[in-house]
């Protein structure tokens, strides 16, 4: 029976690509999957364990199917598959709408019904789809309906990930295609910069994204420091710091991006445990309604600003993020979020990395923010006279 549900809210779980890049195997995806159960991060929400690319063999076989490396994965992906499902976790895998894929393996380019029937057989539960190798003059767009089309009648719930990069103005025909995740971003690499202007870069692309249909502003880098085997991925070294890992953290939740662990939780640290298993943060990025936020610029644009998303029960999450170098003050007005003085409201607010409520305010709220940091609360309208 079809799931009627698949998508509803941004997809959570772990890929390959950020840290291991080409070199995944078996027994990695299983391992993997082992401490996705026992830390923690099943629990919390994360049910997806991708492998991206790199995983097939460079040619396909004589019938024109995908043949998975067989010294990468000498049991067959099913194999994996079904080691997955045992743990009581979600299965994904990767292809290209190209002709090759961006490592240059395989792509499905004119395969695209039979890759989705092989997906099927193997137990895929989600497929991400890259954008490489395309034919010059063959539209994006169509190709991508394509291969939605063909995972909507394979037999089988496969959430769709596309993406293309934010290219052919994705935004503008994405839901019509079917598909429940549109990338909006380049590819992500491990250092604040980046982290900084993918957000930034999406400041007018919130509207676009909603239930069965959500923003992909790429993989999390939270908690890599600087672990990735991939130059272009992990080129500043040692990656963000912690305090940095938390405000992206606190970005991609808010502004309801798929949360999609790139580090490697065999090893992951306390502190990088605690910041992906946020209840709170979670739970804003996992509202019902997936309403995107708005801004509130600070007094200083380019570095301050405040990002505000109505929750289905009435609630506002507000994140405070100071994007600059160096500490600034914060200061949201509650006017500019619908909240007069002479309406006899204000504003108790919980802090959701505190875990505890700070208080009630009146028509406004200000924060002294170190650099690169933010605060993120959950903030309920309640009468003050």
């Amino acid at each position: 029976m079809q799931n009627k549900f698949l998508g509803l809210t941004p997809p959570m779980g772990w890929n390959s690509w950020n840290t291991f890049t080409h070199a995944i195997n078996e027994d990695l995806i299983k391992e993997t999957a082992d401490a996705m159960a026992s830390s923690g991060l099943k629990d919390a929400g994360y049910e997806y364990v991708v492998i991206d690319d790199c995983w097939s063999l460079r040619q396909r076989d004589q019938d024109g199917f995908l043949v998975p490396d067989p010294e990468k994965f000498p049991h067959g992906m099913k194999a994996v598959a079904d080691y997955v499902h045992e743990k009581g976790l979600k299965f994904g895998m990767y292809s290209c709408d190209g002709t090759h894929t961006c490592a240059g393996y395989p792509g499905s380019f004119e395969h695209e019904f039979q890759d989705a029937a092989t997906f099927a057989a193997w137990g895929v539960d989600y497929l991400k789809y890259d954008n490489c190798y395309k034919p010059r003059h063959m539209d994006g767009e169509m190709l991508y309906k394509r291969m939605s089309l063909a995972l909507r009648n394979c037999g089988r719930d496969i959430l769709f990930s596309a993406c293309n990069w934010g290219s052919d103005d994705v935004w503008s025909w994405i839901q019509g295609s079917g598909a429940q995740l549109f990338r909006s971003t380049g590819d992500i690499q491990d250092s604040w910069e980046s982290i900084k202007n993918l957000a930034l870069s999406q400041m007018d692309k919130m509207a676009y994204s909603g239930p069965f249909c959500h923003n992909d502003i790429d993989m999390l880098v939270v908690g890599m420091h600087g672990g990735s085997n991939n130059e272009f991925i992990g080129s500043v070294k040692g990656g963000c710091t912690d305090e940095e890992y938390r405000t992206h953290f606190s970005l991609w939740a808010m502004m309801n991006s798929p949360l999609m662990i790139g580090c490697d939780i065999r090893k992951m640290s306390e502190y990088t445990k605690e910041t992906l298993c946020n209840p709170d943060l979670i739970a804003i990025n996992q509202d019902i309604e997936c309403r995107g936020p708005y801004v509130v610029p600070g007094h200083d644009p380019a570095a301050l600003m405040a990002l505000v998303k109505p929750m289905s029960d009435g609630s506002l999450a507000i994140g405070l993020f100071n994007l600059g170098d160096r500490k600034a003050e914060m200061s949201l007005q509650f006017w500019d979020m619908g909240i007069p003085a002479a309406a006899g409201v204000g504003l108790e607010m919980y802090d959701c990395w505190a875990h505890q409520t700070e208080g009630t305010f009146t028509e406004r709220y200000a924060a002294q923010i170190e650099p690169h940091g933010c605060r993120v609360f959950r903030a309920k309208l309640v009468k003050v006279r």
